[in-house]
C-alpha cells in the first residue's frame, strides 16, 4: 500500500467519524468493563456522547485547514463531554489542538507531537492522576509515536500500526496497574474506548469498509432546517446576521466545480453555513457579518431570491428581554439529581436549578454551564452528587465568569445534608465550610443487582443476585434487597448516628419500603428513621446515616 505522508482537514474529519462510529457500536461492551458488576457502568455512553458531540461541530461546516478542523473538535467535545471518562476525552482533543493550531495538514511527526501533548494536557487536567487509566494508555501510546516518527517520519500507516499495537500492549498492563481491575478481570474502560477511536482513524487510512450499520451518521452535514439559534449570551453571537438566499436561473457556465468554491467562500465569512443544490438552482445559509458578500458571491452564478437577513443581536435582546440590568442575588445552587423523588427534594429545599442525571446518564459540561448561566446570582454553589460527575462541575465552573464553588459531594444524600446546611447569609467561606462538613458527615449505602458473575474480596457474586455497596465498595451479597440493607446496616451505622434515611428507587414497592424503614427503626431505636421516594433507576435503595 502507498505511503500515506500528511492528513488535511477532509480526511482527519472522515477518520474522527469512523472513531466515533465504532465507538458507539461497542459502547456497551465498554461499558461492561465496569470494575464492579453493578448495572450502571457508562464509561463508553459517556465517551460516545462526548464523540457524538465532537463530531457534530467537525461536520458543521467544511474547514480549509486541519488546524481549524481540529479546534472544532476539540469544541464540540468539550461542550458535550459527560462523565470522568468524557471529560478526559475532551482534554485529549483539546491538547492535539492546541499543538497543531496553525498547521494546513500534518505529517506523522507532527501527529505523534500532538499525541504528546494531548496526553500532557489531559493528565495537568486531573486533579490527582492515576496510573493505569485512559491516561496512562494516552501517554505510552504518544511516547511509541514519537519513537516510531524518530525511525520513519513520513509513513502514517506505519505509525498507526504502532499506536494500535502499544495501546493494546499497555491496555493489558492496566490491570497490574489497578488491583481493582486485575480482581474484576477487565482492562481499563476508558483505555478500550480510546483504542476504539483510533482504530478507527487506522480503519480510514488503510481503506477499510466501515458498515454504515454501525452508527447512523446521516447529519454530518447539517441541512438548514436543522440550525436552531441556541446561544445563551449575546457575547457568544460572533456573527450578527442570519442570511439566506436562493440562487436562480444559474448561468450556463456553471458547473460542479463553481458550486464547491461557493461552498469554500461562504464558509470563510461566517459560521453555520451551508451550500447544497447543483447547477439547477442552489440554496445559501450562512450566519455572517458581512451579508452583501455572501450575497455578491451568489450573484457571480445566477439570480438570486427569496433573500432573508436576520439581525440575531436584536432577536436575542428581544427573547432574553432587560435579565442582565436586574440586581443579583448573593447565592444559587445547582444540583444534580437522579430520579424524580430525589428532584421534588431538591426543590422543596429551594435549589435553584436541578440538572437531571446521575450515574447512568452524566450531565455534560454544557448542561451544567447552562445552568450556572440561568442564574443570576454572584455565587453558586454545584452539587455534583456524583464522582464520575464531579470533574465536568470543575470543567464547567472554569470556563464560567461567575464564582462557582464545586462541592464534592459523592451522591444525592450528600447534596441534600449539604443544601440542609446552607446559610442564606453566611459568607461564602463559612457557607463552603458547613455545607462541605455537611455532606462529609453522611455515609451511604446502595442496594442494587449483579450483571455479572464476579470474584471480589473473597466474595462469590452471581448474576442477578442483590448487591449492597458501602460508600462504593461492594460488600454484600444476598438474594433479596432486605437482607442486603439489613446487612449494610450493620456496617455503616454507630452509635454516634442519630437519623437514618431510606431513599427507594424506581420500581420498589413504596410499602415494602415502608416495612423496611420500620425495621431498621425496632433495630435501631436511637435513630430517627425516615422513608423517602427518590425514585432512582437501577438502585432499589440509597441508604443515608448521620
Amino acid at each position: 500500500m502507498e505511503k500515506i505522508q500528511t492528513i488535511d482537514a477532509i480526511m482527519f474529519r472522515e477518520m474522527v467519524n469512523a472513531g466515533a462510529k465504532l465507538l458507539e457500536e461497542n459502547k456497551d461492551a465498554v461499558n461492561a468493563l465496569n470494575v464492579f458488576p453493578v448495572p450502571d457502568g457508562d464509561t463508553g455512553t459517556n465517551m460516545s456522547m462526548t464523540m457524538v458531540s465532537a463530531v457534530k461541530e467537525i461536520n458543521s461546516k467544511e474547514f480549509s485547514t486541519i488546524g481549524q478542523a481540529t479546534q472544532a473538535l476539540s469544541k464540540g467535545a468539550l461542550r458535550g463531554a459527560r462523565g470522568n471518562s468524557g471529560v478526559i476525552l475532551s482534554q485529549l482533543y483539546r491538547g492535539f489542538s492546541k499543538a497543531i493550531q496553525d498547521k494546513e495538514e500534518i505529517t506523522p511527526i507532527d501527529f505523534a507531537n500532538a499525541l504528546k501533548n494531548s496526553a500532557d494536557t489531559a493528565y495537568k487536567a486531573v486533579m490527582k492522576p492515576k496510573e493505569g487509566t485512559i491516561l496512562t494508555v494516552a501517554r505510552v501510546i504518544a511516547e511509541d509515536a514519537q519513537a516510531q516518527v524518530a525511525k520513519q517520519p513520513d509513513d502514517f500507516l506505519a505509525l498507526f500500526d504502532v499506536i494500535l499495537d502499544c495501546g493494546e500492549k499497555i491496555l493489558a498492563k492496566t490491570q497490574e496497574m489497578l488491583p481493582a481491575l486485575k480482581q474484576a478481570g477487565v482492562v481499563d474502560a476508558g483505555g478500550r474506548g480510546l483504542l476504539i477511536i483510533y482504530a478507527g482513524y487506522a480503519a480510514v487510512l488503510r481503506g477499510d469498509i466501515i458498515d454504515s450499520s454501525l452508527v447512523d451518521m446521516s447529519k454530518d452535514v447539517i441541512t438548514e432546517s436543522e440550525f436552531e439559534e441556541d446561544y445563551e449570551r449575546i457575547e457568544d453571537i460572533e456573527f450578527a446576521y442570519s442570511t439566506k438566499f436562493d440562487i436562480q436561473n444559474m448561468r450556463a457556465d456553471v458547473s460542479d466545480i463553481d458550486i464547491a468554491a461557493l461552498r469554500r467562500r461562504i464558509n470563510r465569512i461566517g459560521n453555520r453555513a451551508n451550500v447544497e443544490g447543483d447547477f439547477t438552482g442552489v440554496k445559501v445559509s450562512v450566519n455572517t457579518n458581512d451579508p452583501g458578500k455572501a450575497l455578491q458571491y451568489g450573484c457571480e452564478l445566477g439570480e438570486i431570491n427569496n433573500v432573508s437577513i436576520t439581525n440575531l443581536l436584536i432577536q436575542f435582546r428581544e427573547a432574553h428581554g432587560t435579565e442582565p440590568d436586574t440586581p443579583l442575588k448573593k447565592y444559587g445552587i445547582v444540583s444534580v439529581s437522579m430520579g424524580e423523588g430525589f428532584s421534588a427534594i431538591f426543590k422543596d429545599l429551594n435549589v435553584d436549578s436541578i440538572v437531571e442525571g446521575g450515574q447512568t446518564m452524566n450531565p455534560s459540561i454544557d448542561d451544567l454551564s447552562k445552568a450556572i448561566e440561568k442564574i443570576h446570582a454572584e455565587n453558586i454553589f454545584i452539587l455534583p452528587n456524583n464522582s464520575n460527575i464531579t470533574l465536568a462541575a470543575k470543567q464547567a465552573a472554569e470556563i464560567s465568569d461567575k464564582n462557582v464553588i464545586v462541592l464534592r459531594t459523592k451522591n444525592v444524600a450528600m447534596g441534600i445534608a449539604a443544601v440542609i446546611a446552607f446559610q442564606p447569609d453566611a459568607e461564602v467561606e463559612e457557607n463552603t465550610l458547613s455545607m462541605t462538613e455537611a455532606a462529609e458527615r453522611v455515609r451511604t449505602g446502595t442496594i442494587t443487582y449483579a450483571v455479572r458473575d464476579s470474584e471480589y474480596e473473597n466474595m462469590h457474586i452471581t448474576e442477578g443476585s442483590t448487591i449492597g455497596l458501602n460508600n462504593g465498595e461492594v460488600t454484600v451479597c444476598t438474594d433479596n434487597s432486605r437482607d442486603a440493607a439489613m446487612q449494610l446496616m450493620e456496617q455503616i451505622v454507630t452509635d454516634d448516628d442519630s437519623l437514618i434515611t431510606v431513599y427507594y428507587g424506581e420500581g420498589v414497592d413504596e410499602e415494602e419500603a415502608q416495612a423496611l424503614g420500620r425495621e431498621i427503626a425496632d433495630k435501631y431505636d436511637g435513630c430517627d428513621v425516615e422513608v423517602h421516594n427518590g425514585g432512582q433507576p437501577l438502585y432499589y435503595y440509597l441508604l443515608s446515616v448521620e
